[in-house]
């Protein structure tokens, strides 16, 4: 039987139009045909070449081991403690007045720092560093999220971020007094932002390999000699999806765990050095140095398209993300996902950060306290990635509903935290919870952020993936300007770091019942397939006629 042709391929063989100027580029871009100006303004263009290579073992590995190196231990995780540390000991008890500290025996739990022509709540300030991480990175994804569909320019923007992070962590090793903690909010902010461009570009390379391993091009081929059905077909691919993605985070949380450990080979015998924890963060960052570097070096070129003419990378990401949300009556279920997940994303991501202070302030910023929660996290996040995959591939249950079940869980870990406004029993108020938190966040959020990726993958329009994803981490990191921001207010006004509990469980319980309610996954994949071919089709028609003239 006769099928149409698999929804990740080309409709048809686009001849090349190469220029005197495009001699120079690469073969495989050339045979991409140089993009104009559509009359009616800019165009979407696919980034799929015919000829992108197959994905290699040595590929993937290198991968899955930059992914590892880039688990967020230091800029996520000891950048902040470090930084929430000196910013500690630099203030003082407003109950008390200056000079006083905020960590003697009968200090009142509060703790401000100069700012401005007041004071600040130093929970308040690490969250307003947050809030402007964040706030960067809209910046960042909206001005070149999608110019990495072009050229190599994708490859060159995550090289330039992942230097520039691990130089903010190398730089933390200056970080040795309270003194220094406006430093120290200096570094872990270029650490955070370009931690989290590094995420999202990383993550845009996503659905390109999986829609070029051998098991997808051997799944296309049936598809399109008629010996398995469509339904099949999306069926495996998915599937396949999920396995890259799953082993991908999988290794994130190995390197999480191998991580720590090291961190455990200075932690424990330099107990007594000042500047141990200085030393931690340079050692976890030279571990993502050493793993993370074969991802530049064995990379295979799949590169996009040429730059449109007329164009420039700082101003055509805007354009391209304003033509792509005027799209939404097209791509109904992918704008939902998106405006789910900002919700989602910003709920989460800042109820973490309240819960890293929360822990932090319990546990002294103590770098060996939060090694040990760190490792019972990352050993349960390991274990649990491949459980929910292994249960999945057995039963082959869809990504939605995989995803629903990390949901309830992402719901209730800010109800918890709202419980504590009322009694200290619980509520993130004694050392067991926090143990309890971490076993828990392992368990169900490392599959999350797993099967989120997987969900917008296959929500994406193939070929127009940088577009797509860069919308992606406007809503998974850019969204949480919003979260801190209110946070450190009501914080600020308040006194109490439980009043922003209630808020963030409104915002996780909103966005999951959309996300459970609102969105058909095999319909948006479908409109999503249908939108790239419509305008593959248009972009060849176009190129024809200009070929003709």
């Amino acid at each position: 039987m006769s099928k149409i042709p698999a929804p990740e391929n080309l409709i048809a063989p686009m001849e090349p139009l190469v220029t005197e100027d495009d001699k120079s580029l690469p073969s495989s871009m050339q045979e991409i045909p140089k993009l104009r100006k559509r009359k009616g303004g800019i165009p979407f263009i696919s980034s799929i070449s015919k000829d992108e290579p197959v994905v290699t073992r040595r590929e993937l590995w290198s991968y899955y081991m930059y992914y590892n190196g880039d688990n967020g231990v230091g800029p996520l995780g000891f950048s902040m403690t470090l930084f929430q540390l000196w910013a500690t000991a630099a203030g003082y008890d407003p109950l008390k007045g200056p000079g006083s500290s905020c960590t003697a025996a009968d200090a009142s739990g509060q703790c401000v720092l100069p700012w401005g022509n007041s004071t600040k709540a130093v929970s308040s300030v690490v969250l307003i560093a947050n809030g402007a991480s964040f706030a960067v990175m809209t910046l960042i994804f909206t001005t070149i999220g999608s110019a990495a569909d072009y050229g190599t320019f994708g490859r060159w923007l995550l090289v330039v971020m992942t230097c520039i992070c691990w130089a903010a962590q190398f730089a933390s090793v200056s970080l040795t007094e309270p003194s220094r903690w406006g430093v120290a909010m200096g570094l872990y902010m270029v650490g955070f932002i370009t931690y989290g461009a590094t995420l999202v570009f990383f993550a845009a390379v996503f659905p390109r390999l999986a829609r070029n391993t051998s098991h997808s091009r051997e799944l296309r081929a049936k598809y399109e000699a008629g010996e398995i059905e469509r339904e099949v077909y999306e069926t495996e691919e998915s599937l396949e999806k999920n396995r890259i993605s799953n082993i991908s985070t999988a290794h994130s949380n190995i390197g999480y765990i191998v991580t720590l450990c090291l961190n455990l080979s200075l932690l424990l015998p330099l107990a007594n050095n000042p500047k141990v924890n200085n030393y931690v963060l340079v050692l976890t960052n030279g571990y993502w140095v050493l793993t993370g570097i074969w991802w530049f070096i064995y990379q295979e070129p799949r590169p996009g398209p040429p730059l449109p003419k007329g164009e420039h990378y700082l101003t055509i990401g805007w354009k391209q993300i304003w033509a792509a949300l005027k799209q939404y009556k097209k791509l109904p279920y992918t704008f939902i996902y998106l405006f789910s997940f900002f919700l989602l994303a910003d709920g989460l991501n800042t109820t973490g950060t309240l819960v890293s202070i929360c822990q932090n302030d319990k546990f002294s910023f103590s770098f060996l306290q939060n090694t040990y929660l760190g490792l019972a996290q990352a050993i349960t996040s390991t274990a649990s990635t491949f459980g929910f995959w292994y249960i999945q591939k057995y039963w082959k249950i869809p990504t939605k509903k995989m995803f629903i079940v990390t949901n309830v869980v992402t719901i209730l870990i800010p109800l918890w935290g709202m419980i504590g406004i009322w009694t200290n029993t619980i509520g993130y108020h004694n050392v067991w919870e926090f143990w309890f938190y971490n076993v828990v966040f392992g368990i169900f959020q490392a599959p999350y952020y797993a099967f989120s990726q997987t969900m917008m993958a296959e929500l994406t329009p193939p070929g127009y993936d940088n577009m797509f994803f860069g919308i992606f981490g406007l809503s998974n990191r850019a969204s949480s300007v919003i979260g801190p921001n209110v946070i450190q207010a009501i914080i600020d006004k308040s006194g109490n770091n439980w009043m922003g509990f209630p808020f963030l469980f409104a915002l996780c319980a909103a966005a999951s019942l959309i996300i459970w309610f609102g969105i058909d996954v095999e319909k948006g994949r479908r409109d999503a397939v249908s939108w790239a071919e419509e305008n593959r089709e248009s972009q060849q028609n176009e190129e024809n006629e200009t070929h003709a003239v």
